[in-house]
């Protein structure tokens, strides 16, 4: 079988995902920094692997996949992880949950995005830590009251770890940088701490990973 080999970068938040997941579903893997600070991803080589210039990509199973949530949709499919509840009902609302934060609050947090804003901005207030308050905080209040519909057990819809977890702890890695407080968010906060102290999330941090 091909080595598995995943080129992210160590702050990536699609990145920290896909790290997340390889770690649930015991898939070990050799990783190749891109460098977005440096412009690596704009290199020819990286185009040639997503023509996006985005991280991640994942080279596995004779494949090279990009797109954090279809990579983790084809992981789910393949390797039986059970990321999503098998009721339908359940299933979608799952499914909201990764997705408000995969697909509607990471986009605007892009570091390109808010600094291409901050750079168009008339008014100078417009920095990238008032950027991101202004869209990480409602973005988490809205997680903790979808999270109403799931009995955390400890995780964000069961007793182990799924999709809306993989998602959700590099949101809060990011709130965390740009000092956007949660600590009165008491799902939101339950969930940390147990995702904080799986295995799999603890070697998948920036911290644990940045360097090594």
């Amino acid at each position: 079988m091909s080595e598995t080999v995943l080129y992210d970068y160590w702050r990536s938040s699609a990145s920290y995902r896909l790290r997340i997941a390889l770690n649930l579903a015991a898939i070990p893997y050799r990783a190749v920094s891109v460098d977005l600070v440096k412009g690596e991803q704009r290199s020819a080589a990286h185009l040639a692997r997503n023509p996006q210039g985005l991280v991640p990509v994942l080279e596995i199973d004779g494949l090279q996949l990009t797109q954090s949530l279809a990579i983790l949709d084809y992981l789910d499919q393949t390797r039986e992880m059970g990321l999503l509840p098998k009721d339908p009902a359940l299933r979608v609302q799952a499914q909201a949950l990764a997705q408000c934060i995969a697909v509607d609050l990471h986009p605007v947090c892009n570091l390109q995005v808010v600094a291409y804003a901050a750079s168009i901005a008339a008014d100078p207030s417009v920095t990238r830590e008032a950027w991101m308050a202004r869209f990480i905080r409602p973005g988490l209040e809205a997680f903790e009251s979808l999270l109403e519909a799931f009995e955390q057990q400890p995780y964000c819809t069961g007793k182990a770890p799924g999709l809306a977890d993989i998602c959700l702890m590099p949101q809060l890695y990011n709130a965390r940088r740009w000092g956007v407080d949660f600590a009165d968010l008491p799902r939101l906060v339950a969930v940390d701490a147990a995702c904080s102290q799986h295995p799999a999330f603890a070697a998948a941090h920036p911290d644990a990973v940045h360097g090594a």
